[in-house]
């Protein structure tokens, strides 16, 4: 596999991880954090790259592509400038703060025949791999709903609220496992720590097949749970991303003269492959880069996360009221 030469502007607390393994995979070319303890901390991960300060200068030396990992309300300037300079990019969740900014940036990478990628990791979890493919081979049966968890004790944002920060992951996940269309979205909420910033936010989505999601998120909790469930006419299964469990439940519920019975059964742990989800998904770039076939997490189905957050927003500022999807 060629190895592309590929820049990482922001060192923090996600983007260490970037540098990490674009480092580890033999790819990183150079590192740009505009602060003195960013460039400190990727001359200590990666000592033989170039570090910088500023995208430009990324930008003046021979990088095929620029991953970003930087406060969410500078995704959109930064992703333009990487795209109008005719490089790939790789933009961490969310790729922008509204949709109109999220269509131009797939327009752009459209226009000038670039990569563009989000990070929404969890798509590559291979849990979540292997998760599809149990749904893709019809072992659940029909999906009928999916709820997921992504709740814990901070990290607490200021510039985005728990909506962006958390159920990005969870909406691109569900969006693939129901296959379907988001059609409408209630979303409710509360700001308990800092004005106008949800702290947690409670989403319903209803999709164009009739299959519906429930999603939890919020980082004012005792506890942390990544959990999510799929139940399906035939079985039902969860994932839990803090054991690292996914187990496949032979339960369901009959109908016997009219009368709804449920059949339990036994949990089984299903096994996948111990891969790290932020390499694949890094190998998934450079396969991108390589080939030029759009990835799993392209800009394109990023607008579909897009979409619903967009109308989570607007329905928990309307407290609630159901937000259609067009």
């Amino acid at each position: 596999m060629d190895l592309p030469k590929i820049g990482v502007i922001g060192c923090g607390y996600w983007g260490k991880n970037l540098v990490r393994v674009f480092n580890e995979l033999g790819c990183l070319a150079a590192v740009s954090d505009s602060t003195s303890e960013g460039r400190e901390i990727a001359s200590q991960i990666a000592p033989n790259v170039q570090v910088l300060s500023t995208l430009d200068q990324m930008l003046q030396i021979p990088v095929e592509a620029v991953v970003i990992s930087t406060p969410a309300e500078t995704h959109f300037s930064l992703t333009e400038q990487v795209l109008k300079s005719g490089k790939d990019v790789l933009v961490e969740k969310p790729f922008a703060m509204n949709r109109s900014e999220s269509e131009k940036l797939v327009l752009m990478a459209s226009e000038y025949q670039r990569i563009l990628m989000v990070g929404h990791v969890m798509e590559y979890h291979p849990g979540i791999v292997k998760l599809t493919e149990l749904i893709s081979d019809g072992i659940l049966g029909e999906i009928r709903y999916v709820y997921s968890n992504r709740v814990s004790l901070g990290k607490i944002r200021r510039e985005e609220n728990i909506l962006f920060s958390f159920a990005p992951h969870d909406i691109a996940v569900i969006n693939r496992l129901i296959n379907s269309a988001p059609k409408f979205v209630s979303t409710s909420g509360g700001d308990f720590l800092q004005p106008n910033i949800a702290d947690v936010t409670v989403s319903n989505i209803t999709y164009e097949n009739g299959s519906k999601a429930h999603i939890f998120v919020s980082w004012l909790h005792p506890f942390k749970e990544q959990r999510l469930v799929v139940i399906g006419s035939e079985n039902m299964a969860s994932f839990d991303d803090v054991s690292k469990e996914l187990i496949l439940y032979d339960q369901k519920v009959d109908i016997n003269d009219g009368v709804p019975v449920p059949i339990k059964g036994i949990g089984k742990t299903v096994s996948f492959p111990d891969l790290e989800p932020l390499k694949e998904e890094a190998l998934g770039f450079i396969n991108s880069i390589n080939t030029r076939i759009q990835p799993k997490t392209s800009g394109i189905n990023a607008l579909k996360v897009m979409d619903v957050l967009d109308a989570s927003q607007k329905s928990m500022s309307l407290h609630g009221k159901p937000i259609y999807i067009n």
